[in-house]
């Protein structure tokens, strides 16, 4: 594992391409093979996302939805795929568990779409992916990465990390970075994010000669945490690792610093949103988390990634909002090198997948069907998210 450090707003990664990726997307853009899940004559490729949009989670599901309709009305721009444009067809589960399978089967049977985009959350993936797999529809998660959700069928794709690496990018954070040996963990053991990146988390800082000094756990929901906290600071840790959600880690961290705990407090990608520091405010201020991208990095495909998303919404885009757009341009290129929208020909095209530049950076499928990223890592300083480092697998 290599560590990257740089300046806050010094370039991070090797500059992308994507204008060039769109134009090459659509090069040789002649109708081919079936058109499936268009309308009437088969004029449009129907792609399905489901999402949180509304609930517990919406600052995820709201951003990666932008992402996702920013990129296929660039798409759409410039011709789209195939000779044919995209038409976005999407259903919001409302950060409710279940709800994803009913809307994801909806959108296959009803809409006759030929592909799923989604989730976030690894728990509301899972729940679809069985149906995508039975069904034979290729489904990409944009961010979801507890490592369960490709292993449900060769037709589950993702373009992020998986935990595994997560974890153990943590650990290597905190052992040189924090330069701790004793850490607390809090999970949420309702959330398989949140199991499973507390348990690789724990595996690599172990192995590295760390202790876990006290583990506690709490549910999806939960607004009262001062029991699990005052356990934690009795066991007198050098930091506590929190793998959850943002809405959790935002009071978790107000009610620490309620009860004393000065140590600084770290998770994952759960914690990327702007509600974050709504929900914690100052008490967050020297936390740390892993993330996918920053919008401080240089490189000229992020910063024209952020520029077109800011005139569009109006906000700067978080990592949720450019998976949800690396996505859908992973999606599209892989309809046009099948040169079809049949689900098996686009599952192999997705497979195949290698190389390919997006905002996130250089995707490539592996054998699992998951992608080989860096992480990022984000400190809160001054009331805002600031860039720290780069760790590559």
């Amino acid at each position: 594992m290599k560590i990257m450090k740089r300046d806050f707003f010094q370039n991070t990664l090797a500059p992308l391409t994507i204008g060039l990726t769109l134009l090459t997307m659509v090069a040789c853009n002649k109708p081919a093979g079936d058109a499936g899940g268009g309308s009437a004559g088969g004029e449009v490729i129907k792609v399905g996302e489901f999402a949180s949009l509304t609930g517990k989670e919406a600052a995820f599901g709201q951003s990666s939805h932008k992402g996702t309709a920013l990129a296929f009305e660039e798409l759409n721009a410039v011709g789209g795929v195939l000779g044919k444009k995209f038409q976005h067809v999407f259903e919001d589960n409302q950060s409710k568990q279940g709800e994803s399978k009913t809307i994801v089967s909806k959108l296959i049977t009803r809409d006759n779409v030929v592909a799923v985009l989604g989730e976030v959350a690894s728990g509301r993936s899972l729940d679809a992916a069985p149906v995508c797999q039975n069904l034979k529809i290729p489904m990409i998660s944009p961010s979801s990465t507890n490592p369960k959700v490709t292993e449900m069928g060769d037709y589950i794709f993702r373009v992020c990390f998986i935990d595994p690496f997560q974890g153990t990018v943590m650990a290597t954070f905190a052992k040189k970075t924090l330069k701790v040996n004793q850490v607390a963990l809090l999970t949420d053991a309702s959330a398989p994010y949140s199991v499973g990146l507390g348990k690789f988390f724990t595996e690599r800082f172990t192995a590295d000669g760390g202790a876990i000094v006290i583990d506690r756990k709490f549910n999806s929901g939960d607004k009262d945490f001062k029991a699990q906290l005052t356990a934690i600071k009795a066991a007198n840790p050098q930091a506590i690792f929190v793998p959850c959600y943002y809405t959790e880690a935002g009071l978790i961290a107000s009610q620490a610093r309620q009860l004393g705990i000065t140590v600084p407090l770290f998770g994952g990608d759960g914690w990327e949103a702007p509600e974050l520091l709504q929900i914690g405010g100052a008490a967050l201020e020297g936390c740390f988390y892993s993330t996918h991208y920053s919008p401080e990095d240089a490189s000229p495909a992020v910063q024209n990634f952020v520029k077109k998303f800011k005139a569009k919404y109006n906000e700067t885009p978080d990592a949720m909002a450019a998976l949800g757009y690396d996505s859908a341009l992973v999606l599209a290129d892989a309809i046009k090198r099948a040169g079809s929208t049949d689900g098996a020909k686009v599952r192999d095209a997705l497979a195949a997948t290698k190389d390919f530049s997006g905002v996130t950076g250089k995707t490539t499928i592996d054998a699992q069907r998951n992608a080989t990223k860096p992480a990022v890592i984000i400190a809160i300083k001054d009331g805002k998210f600031k860039y720290v480092e780069t760790i590559a697998p």
